[in-house]
């Protein structure tokens, strides 16, 4: 175990019988360790995370069909960027497939929710990064009213026989859902309208959701209670301090391509003959 984890990220932050309006959003399961010894470790695990995701890459490259999926769920400012700038940002562009999705578009409402979700998976040999996701579909959807609850209470059973799907086709699934604050999030969207280099990064609309916290907090548990499952499991991140998000999602997807056991694919070529044409060449 990395040192000052006292307890692996992938069992601390495990979401079995967590309780959303509960969680202290500024603590750090698992890990003892302060900010400078946080932002330290993160750029130790991330040459780790680096060496693990090119044996991934490189099986795909040589038929593997194995990949991993990383789904980053969370309210405005919860920090979904800053992890795929920070921790998917440390591995090579070329084995990753990041996604993010917001409405759905007019040709993709022509289709169920899943369709332009599964256009999205990640290819084989491929981290597949999603910013926000099919659960877009049973929180805001929910919260917004956006259609009938018969139709969004199935969704829950639909989104987990599709996650067996593509687990049992060779795909780890890791769900992380990212909670602030709301006066964290304040204080970000304040920054966010305090700063020229930020503004891109507003919208109007994220300080009309804050009112909606408490029926976003019940859709949120119902999304934990009823797609929490072995073969994709969710991981409740405390996200007011982004040093420890990012650490912990580093951890998170060390833990998953650990999992693989994955070694460098061996040559499909004599070396020895190889070498030798390498000398007279």
């Amino acid at each position: 175990m990395a040192k000052q984890w006292t307890e692996q990220a992938d069992i601390a932050l495990r979401a079995d019988g967590a309780r959303v309006a509960d969680l202290d959003t500024a603590s750090t399961p698992g890990f003892s360790g302060d900010k400078r010894l946080g932002k330290e470790l993160l750029a130790e695990r991330a040459r780790v995370l680096s060496v693990l995701q090119e044996k991934l890459f490189a099986h795909g490259r040589t038929g593997g069909k194995r990949s991993v999926l990383l789904i980053l769920q969370g309210m405005d400012t919860a920090g979904k960027g800053g992890i795929v700038r920070h921790v998917i940002g440390s591995v090579d562009p070329q084995g990753v497939d990041h996604a993010s999705f917001g409405v759905p578009t007019e040709a993709e409402k022509q289709h169920d929710f899943l369709w332009r979700i599964r256009n999205k998976l990640p290819a084989h040999g491929q981290i597949g990064v999603f910013d926000r996701s099919q659960y877009e579909d049973v929180l805001v959807v929910r919260v917004h009213e956006l259609v009938a609850q018969a139709e969004w209470e199935q969704r829950y059973d639909q989104i987990n026989a599709f996650e067996k799907e593509i687990s049992d086709a060779g795909t780890i699934i890791v769900k992380v859902a990212m909670f602030v604050s709301l006066d964290e999030q304040k204080r970000r969207l304040r920054e966010r309208l305090e700063r020229p280099d930020k503004y891109w990064k507003f919208n109007p609309s994220d300080i009309t959701e804050r009112a909606y916290w408490p029926e976003y907090q019940k859709a949120y548990q119902a999304v934990l209670d009823r797609t929490n499952t072995e073969y994709a499991p969710w991981y409740v991140l405390p996200a007011d301090h982004k040093w420890y998000a990012r650490l912990a999602v580093t951890e998170l997807l060390i833990a998953a391509l650990a999992r693989l056991e994955l070694d460098w694919p061996p040559a499909d070529f004599d070396i020895a003959e190889q070498l030798r044409r390498l000398d007279e060449s």
